[in-house]
């Protein structure tokens, strides 16, 4: 049992036995979680109780601002029931844009984008050191859009388990205020020149809103199509591309499906098939989108030759993917504990700098084997790794210092 379904289970209990003391109306879910000012830590939870239905009027209007001023209120006509926070106290002032002298792996240095404002909406993503040794994992430092945190789909290995493992609700979808997203993404588009490629999908699938009053999509393609230098990444899961086929244009947004061994995403992936997503990216393909591919992450079960090959003959049967980056399975220790599922855990045995791995040889076996496939059938090169070592890409003998992965130009 993890931590989660025990306070709730705690949370349960305390609540069933104040409605035995004649308090009414305590609804499961209203609890807040109340954190520390420094290093906000989870602390307690506050719950209300009132035996006079006049209390329960005043906490519904008070606990749904935050410290902060964020008002949090489910979609109106939407399916998902995610929930959207709302700022009631956000003025409008032109965000900063924050710059930092970085070395790529190259060795060139250039000034960039740090993150606009406190970096609540955009930010670089620096949680990968710079890869010295051997064993280190490489990973540019791409720029996160967060427009959005959590997901619907329930895989297995999901990173954003331990991500969000702190939260009452987990990893269940809340949708930002899109005034400020929209804010944060014009100060940057207006002002920086050096051409950025912002990830919508780290913390998040950018798809997961879609059937919303305001879908995402509609929402951010066309605030890059007023300009050209910058792009917008969505990366998903979902088969859900009706909006992204009625937006024109859409020069200036790249669409990267994740996918995996059809075996492999049945055991452990809870989301759309990988046919649905194959035939929803062939059809964002045709309609003039440039589509990425990953397959990640790749797991060694007793028929992975077959099972990889087979899926790359799907995905070119349907359309020819601008770039595929793969990746092998891992778990950092706070997603393996975050995860209810730890059948794929047996597959770790190696350690990294971002967890555990499979074994090297294993690994080196898997990227062969797809490499060279998609080399002999389909004469296709444009494959980069992700999350991979130093060691991995010398083996593989492919120069890590010009790498070109899913969420880079």
């Amino acid at each position: 049992m993890t931590s989660t379904h025990i306070e709730k289970n705690l949370i349960g209990y305390y609540r069933k036995n104040l409605s035995r003391l004649g308090y009414k109306e305590i609804k499961s879910g209203d609890e807040i979680l109340i954190r520390s000012s420094q290093k906000n830590l989870p602390l307690y939870y506050l719950l209300f109780a009132s035996k006079h239905p006049l209390g329960h009027t005043f906490w519904n209007n008070i606990s749904k601002i935050s410290p902060s001023g964020q008002i949090k209120l489910p979609f109106e006509n939407n399916p998902t029931g995610f929930i959207r926070d709302v700022s009631k106290t956000y003025l409008p002032v032109k965000p900063r844009v924050k710059y930092k002298n970085y070395r790529l792996f190259n060795g060139k240095k250039l000034r960039l984008v740090e993150q606009v404002n406190d970096g609540s909406i955009i930010t670089r993503f620096n949680k990968t050191p710079r890869p010295k040794n051997s064993t280190d994992v490489v990973c540019p430092h791409f720029l996160e859009l967060k427009w959005a945190y959590g997901c619907p789909f329930d895989c297995s290995w999901c990173y954003l388990k331990g991500t969000f493992r702190f939260r009452p609700n987990g990893k269940e979808p809340v949708i930002k205020n899109y005034e400020k997203i929209e804010l944060h993404t014009k100060a940057l588009l207006e002002e920086v020149k050096t051409p950025e490629i912002l990830n919508t999908g780290e913390i998040a699938d950018s798809l997961m809103n879609e059937n919303s009053e305001r879908p995402f999509s509609k929402f951010i393609i066309p605030l890059f199509e007023t300009q050209k230098f910058h792009k917008v990444l969505f990366l998903t899961k979902s088969h859900n591309v009706k909006n992204l086929l009625e937006i024109e244009p859409h020069n200036q947004a790249i669409i990267s499906f994740s996918l995996n061994a059809i075996p492999v995403a049945k055991k452990w992936e809870k989301a759309p098939s990988v046919l649905k997503r194959i035939e929803a990216a062939k059809k964002v393909y045709r309609a003039g989108y440039e589509v990425r591919v990953r397959i990640d992450p790749m797991v060694p079960i007793e028929s992975w030759r077959v099972c990889y090959l087979q899926l790359v003959d799907l995905i070119f049967e349907k359309f020819i993917p601008e770039r595929i980056t793969l990746g092998s399975l891992r778990g950092l220790q706070s997603t393996i504990n975050g995860c209810s599922d730890r059948s794929w855990v047996k597959y770790l045995t190696e350690s990294s700098n971002w967890g555990k791995k499979i074994d090297f040889s294993t690994r080196f076996n898997m990227y062969s084997e797809v490499l060279g496939y998609l080399k002999s059938k389909y004469n296709y090169g444009k494959v980069a790794l992700c999350k991979e070592t130093i060691k991995m890409w010398n083996s593989l003998k492919m120069d890590y210092k010009q790498i070109k992965c899913n969420c880079v130009f």
